[in-house]
């Protein structure tokens, strides 16, 4: 009789088999972090993970074997919606936590203080580029109280309808940007001709032109490089004015947090979701805002968040944003189920349904309080909900828009994201990646795993560093630089 053991570094799960003399030492071994089933489980039966379904068997599967895209296949379900029948009531916080921000004359308040180049339109993207790589580390030195110049570009603005949903989103992102409280000063640069109209902009939202919101056109000043001159001349007038902010003590009541995932893997709804989930839990107790997104990434699991619903009609927005979503992906010849990605399945992630059941945990147990589009300002406080595709870039920019002052990203095969004006922390979700790229995660939770720390106690350390990062603490991501290509508006509608 021989034994094969096989090493945590087969990327498979540790296995001992013991072979009888004579027998094939090819082995069936189940991947690590990937399922098996506890019990045979019939063709055509569900199966179910987190007590919910999350897919349904095309072959008999015998108890022990190995579970995935090979033998588990994907449907559409229905739910059975209810609204504000899973209420906990938030018990307010016995201390009142503060962070160092930045108070607005707005009421809001920012845990950085940027000056935005905005486009209206990719034609004017390199003139703000220009513009902002004039405003080196060295230049800016004289300014210790500004972050930063950055530019805010995208591959969209014109080739679209003038109205309707892509044009209005695209608005509320420039709208957005603008009156992010992290912003400090604006500088928008257009073309001239395109279909997103700087002066549309400004008299749909009231915006005010003055000495921090300044807006041109290349077409009227006259050419690129008369552009990039003006444009540099304006930020060099704005920084002296937006270097005078100063932090002071702001409770975290101000702090909106955007909640996030991205490279995710079997372990994101088992450690790091659920501690991030606890976080937002303290951040609401606090009387602060968590700002979930990514509607394809809650889909199947909806129905435990119109459950938290604070009433019916926050209840029935949410539903009317899933059947939005299956028309749209219909039409276009989409499936909900076009997501996971490949690296989600090669993480043990198998249908949207197992993947939503665990993203949905970022947003803890409070009640849901609010619904709201693609980068439309979040009003309420509370634990919240915008609609966003699960793209991480498009989803975040969305966030940012709609208020959020803090970003909280987490990820179980790695990513390299940031973003700006609001800074990204990243929560790892097994210690094995978390050690591989130990310079871009902020936080592993793959302790949880192993049994060194608790659910509680790593979204307490998140939640301790959201108050560290609110109060001008570099993430990793930050501090690397990251965020200035991460600017992406969800394009919605023909291009034509």
């Amino acid at each position: 009789m021989s034994t094969t053991r096989l090493s945590p570094q087969d990327n498979v799960a540790t296995a001992l088999i013991t072979l009888q003399p004579g027998q094939s030492e090819a082995i069936d071994v189940i991947p690590r972090g990937h399922k098996l089933a506890l019990c045979d489980i019939k063709a055509g039966q569900k199966v179910q993970k987190y007590a919910q379904t999350i897919g349904f068997a095309s072959e008999d599967i015998a108890k022990g074997a190995h579970v995935h895209t090979h033998n588990l296949e994907f449907r559409n379900v229905e739910a059975d919606y209810g609204f504000a029948t899973n209420l906990r009531p938030v018990a307010p916080a016995t201390t009142q936590d503060s962070f160092m921000g930045y108070r607005r004359d707005t009421g809001r308040v920012g845990t950085r203080n940027y000056i935005a180049v905005l486009t209206s339109v990719n034609c004017s993207a390199t003139a703000a580029r220009m513009i902002a790589q004039a405003f080196t580390p060295e230049v800016l030195a004289d300014y210790p109280n500004v972050d930063g110049v950055t530019a805010f570009v995208h591959g969209t603005g014109c080739g679209m309808g003038g109205d309707g949903t892509g044009f209005e989103a695209l608005q509320r992102v420039m709208w957005g940007y603008a009156r992010n409280p992290n912003v400090g000063g604006v500088l928008m640069a257009g073309l001239g001709c395109e279909m997103n109209q700087i002066d549309w902009l400004i008299e749909s939202y009231g915006l005010k032109p003055g000495p921090l919101f300044q807006s041109m056109n290349i077409q009227d000043v006259g050419g690129l490089r008369k552009t990039v001159d003006l444009g540099i001349a304006k930020i060099k007038a704005m920084l002296p004015l937006v270097n005078e902010a100063k932090r002071e003590p702001c409770p975290a009541s101000e702090l909106m947090v955007a909640l996030q995932c991205g490279g995710s893997d079997a372990w994101s709804g088992i450690t790091a979701n659920p501690a991030v989930g606890f976080a937002c839990d303290l951040l609401v107790a606090q009387g602060g805002t968590g700002v979930l997104a990514e509607t394809p990434e809650i889909y199947g699991a909806e129905h435990l968040l119109t459950a938290r619903a604070v009433d019916d009609t926050v209840g029935i927005k949410l539903v009317d944003l899933i059947h939005w979503w299956e028309d749209y992906t219909d039409r276009n010849k989409g499936s909900m189920d076009n997501n996971p990605s490949p690296g989600n399945k090669k993480g043990g992630l198998t249908t949207i349904l197992e993947k939503s059941l665990g993203a949905a945990a970022k947003g803890g147990t409070t009640p849901l309080t609010g619904v709201f589009k693609y980068a439309e300002a979040v009003t309420t406080k509370g634990f919240t909900f915008m609609d966003s595709p699960g793209y991480d870039p498009a989803s975040v920019t969305g966030q940012i828009a709609s208020g959020c002052n803090l970003v909280c990203f987490t990820t179980g095969r790695g990513s390299a994201f940031g973003s700006k004006p609001s800074p990204c922390m990243k929560v790892a979700t097994n210690s094995d990646m978390y050690n591989r790229l130990t310079d871009d995660m902020d936080v592993n939770a793959g302790r949880i795993l192993t049994g060194d720390a608790s659910i509680e106690e790593v979204g307490r350390e998140i939640y301790e560093m959201w108050l560290r990062m609110a109060s001008g603490e570099a993430s990793k991501s930050e501090a690397q630089g990251l965020g200035d290509y991460e600017f992406v508006p969800w394009q919605i509608g023909a291009v034509m």
